[in-house]
């Protein structure tokens, strides 16, 4: 981290010495993978107006974002970078560290809703799996899509949070954002999967990760991203298909059946029902332009 951060403020209190001080009482709370990208974002602000937190002005963010933007970031990258900043500034004025919010006179910019561009067809979610080259890739592809799990909570997934309901069903318990835990039933074909692959594991202890490295230790994130890639790119996929894409499958698929909206919501782990209820939007059933005569 830059050495700006840990310029004393002339206007410290009593609730942060400096600035470094700050960023940290900030990210504490959050969760690991939150902690990581925040900071990153900050540190690469922070190298950027090369100044103490008290001294950026209006003008210096923009100027960040502007450099942000010759670097070909995405809109939504943009948007999570400048709101970690605005984060940052809001709370340090909350507990008094900084005088001025300068966050609070930028606004976000707006991203464009692409949902619908990312949800995959139940036949692309077979065609992926059926590309999937070791047990281990087709159960992690599999459970991906039949657990609507994220990435972090699959990554740290241990079998010890594997628990058996009767043969055929069982559960698994996940640590999501906010460290906020779900138990997620499996059934049918999907836990008979995992189950084999416990049976070919060779360390299966409580403590052991469900999907291991070649040398027994969890999958990285990078290692799975790419495995979820790969298998994309093999059944015919061009986009750079993400994890992420199986949870919206899961959404999309599962409402599309029938399944009430409460209950994805729960699965999902959201916070809201506005956001589950995007999902409901994203492929609509019916539009209005049937109703036009067009010739």
């Amino acid at each position: 981290m830059s050495t700006m951060l840990v310029h004393v403020n002339s206007m410290q209190s009593s609730q942060a010495d400096d600035d470094f001080h700050l960023i940290t009482l900030w990210l504490q709370g959050k969760s690991l993978h939150s902690q990581e990208a925040y900071q990153r974002d900050i540190e690469q602000f922070v190298d950027f107006v090369d100044l103490p937190l008290s001294e950026v002005k209006i003008q210096h963010i923009w100027d960040w974002m502007d450099s942000l933007k010759t670097k070909d970031h995405l809109p939504a990258t943009l948007a999570r970078k400048l709101a970690a900043l605005k984060s940052l500034f809001t709370y340090g004025h909350k507990i008094g560290y900084l005088v001025f919010n300068v966050g609070a006179a930028v606004n976000l910019p707006k991203v464009q809703d692409k949902l619908s561009e990312r949800i995959l067809s139940e036949e692309d979610i077979s065609a992926i799996l059926g590309q999937a080259t070791t047990l281990r890739n087709h159960v992690l592809l599999k459970l991906f899509y039949a657990s609507g799990a994220r990435v972090s909570e699959l990554v740290n997934l241990y079998w010890g949070a594997v628990i058996s309901r009767n043969h055929d069903q069982g559960q698994i318990t996940v640590h999501g954002k906010g460290n906020k835990t779900r138990v997620l039933k499996l059934t049918g074909v999907v836990w008979t999967d995992l189950m084999e692959l416990k049976s070919q594991t060779e360390n299966t202890q409580s403590n052991a990760p469900v999907f291991q490295s070649q040398k027994g230790g969890h999958l990285s994130r990078v290692q799975i991203w790419r495995i979820v890639r790969d298998t994309a790119k093999k059944a015919g996929f061009d986009q750079n298909v993400s994890p992420h894409w199986f949870r919206h499958a899961h959404a999309s698929h599962s409402l599309d059946r029938g399944a009430p909206i409460h209950l994805v919501k729960e699965t999902l782990g959201h916070q809201s029902l506005t956001t589950t209820s995007r999902y409901t939007h994203a492929r609509p059933d019916e539009s209005s332009s049937e109703y036009l005569d067009i010739k």
